[in-house]
């Protein structure tokens, strides 16, 4: 997995009407500017969720230049997480970095404490397994906190209507929230998406994505070792578990989706899919080893995507599209490969190239690019909210993989509107309670059985 990452008049301040002569009154609902003292227009960062994802995140976040940023709190439900991420990121920043004992939380009521560690206008990063998400969101819009959220958002309709819903929420309070699809901030991609909507390649009728390797991950789990409750075992092996992420197909498969679906400039209409789990031994979780999706847009243009989890097969990650005037490669190799190139024919030689992405040094790390974009935000008061995006390039990712879960044509508006929530009480969980998904009494979860249970995806 590849991993992610002030001017004084412009942090924000919500302040809430207590109704006391002495209390400084604002109008409800809203996010003002907060004016910084002299001595302090600092930044506070809370990470929430401090494995590799959420602290590379964290590392970018505290790699932006302009103007201070410190880490000020920490909190996961795992201790040896915690430990190693709050290590990592000392030693790279020192003292802004450095987080004291009493702001590092654990356990379910954690993300509760480190965002109480903030001020309204500060940032609060997200990067536990997507279940956890809405959960998280709700709490930072009471507090008036801008947010870095992690991709996928949902893995289910309800929750992304929730999350549609939190998107306005926070849009209405001039909240600035960020979502980790780092391609939309490749500046490679930026510059192919304006030729390709400008019309360089033609209409678009045809787009292939690829992510085909060995399993990675926790997207292959064993049996659950003694020692360790049923909730500890999903959350540390969430690939493997829908619920919790989306399995592998939302969790790896997203960012091709997403960048098809942007250089289309149009979100799919419905996908057909097939899939299968062949080599599985004794593993236990709920992926497929492979997945096969046919998207199809409004005006019948195709998108496939192809996904494979298996040892020893050809490996073929990137992305490309094909229009009535030529061709273009989105991404080489990996999620955010450059050089993004165009070509005059529907072969990718040399002798066809047109165009090809051009990149200063300063300028090529898409995910220190997201972070450059929400912090300039924040800092200058802009209009950021990319909530609405991230959910529905989530539920595109998932109406693909329900399509492949059931065997069955599945509608965007299907997925949307569809009533199986993964982990509807997630914001009740408790370590030595009963996880969202159980085993029967041989141990085995249930998994999909396309043709045989339509109407869900277990």
């Amino acid at each position: 997995m590849n991993p992610t990452d002030s001017a004084a008049d412009s942090r924000r301040e919500f302040l809430k009407n207590s109704g006391k002569v002495a209390a400084v009154t604002a109008l409800a609902g809203m996010t003002i500017p907060r004016v910084y003292a002299a001595e302090d227009n600092t930044i506070r960062i809370a990470l929430v969720g401090c494995g590799g994802r959420g602290t590379g995140a964290a590392i970018d976040a505290l790699s932006v230049k302009n103007g201070p940023i410190k880490l000020v709190a920490l909190a996961d439900v795992f201790k040896d997480r915690l430990t190693a991420s709050h290590r990592s990121l000392k030693q790279q920043f020192g003292e802004r970095g450095d987080v004291p004992e009493e702001h590092r939380f654990l356990g379910f009521d954690a993300y509760q404490k480190a965002m109480d560690c903030l001020k309204p206008g500060d940032i609060a990063i997200f990067a536990t397994p997507l279940a956890f998400r809405w959960v998280h969101f709700t709490y930072a819009i009471e507090k008036g906190l801008n947010v870095f959220m992690e991709k996928p958002l949902t893995a289910d309709g309800p929750t992304s209507r929730k999350m549609f819903k939190l998107a306005e929420d926070a849009k209405a309070k001039n909240l600035k929230v960020a979502v980790g699809l780092m391609s939309r901030h490749s500046r490679a991609m930026q510059q192919l998406a304006e030729r390709i909507h400008g019309g360089e390649i033609g209409d678009i009728l045809l787009m292939r994505g690829y992510r085909m390797h060995g399993p990675v991950a926790s997207m292959q789990s064993p049996p659950k070792p003694k020692g360790i409750s049923e909730v500890e075992y999903q959350i540390r092996r969430f690939h493997s578990f829908l619920w919790a992420s989306g399995g592998c197909f939302s969790d790896f498969y997203i960012h091709c989706i997403d960048q098809c679906c942007w250089m289309k400039d149009a979100w799919p209409v419905q996908a057909q899919a097939i899939g299968g789990r062949h080599y599985r031994g004794s593993y236990v979780d709920q992926n497929f080893d492979i997945y096969g999706v046919e998207y199809v847009f409004a005006d019948g243009a195709r998108f496939i995507m192809d996904g494979r989890c298996m040892n020893g097969c050809t490996e073929i990650y990137g992305s490309n599209a094909q229009g009535t005037k030529g061709s273009a490669i989105i991404a080489h190799n990996g999620d955010i490969g450059t050089p993004s190139a165009i070509y005059k024919s529907q072969n990718p030689s040399p002798a066809d190239l047109t165009w090809e992405s051009k990149l200063s040094s300063d300028e090529r790390n898409p995910y220190q690019n997201e972070w450059n974009d929400l912090v300039e935000a924040v800092r200058e008061n802009k209009p950021y909210n990319e909530v609405k995006r991230g959910v529905e390039a989530s539920l595109v990712t998932s109406m693909g993989r329900m399509a492949a879960h059931t065997g069955r044509i599945v509608t965007f508006d299907d997925i949307l509107n569809s009533k199986h929530e993964f982990a509807p009480t997630v914001d009740k969980l408790t370590m030595d309670g009963p996880a969202p998904v159980m085993a029967d009494a041989n141990g085995d979860y249930p998994v999909p059985q396309p043709g045989i249970v339509t109407d869900r995806e277990y």
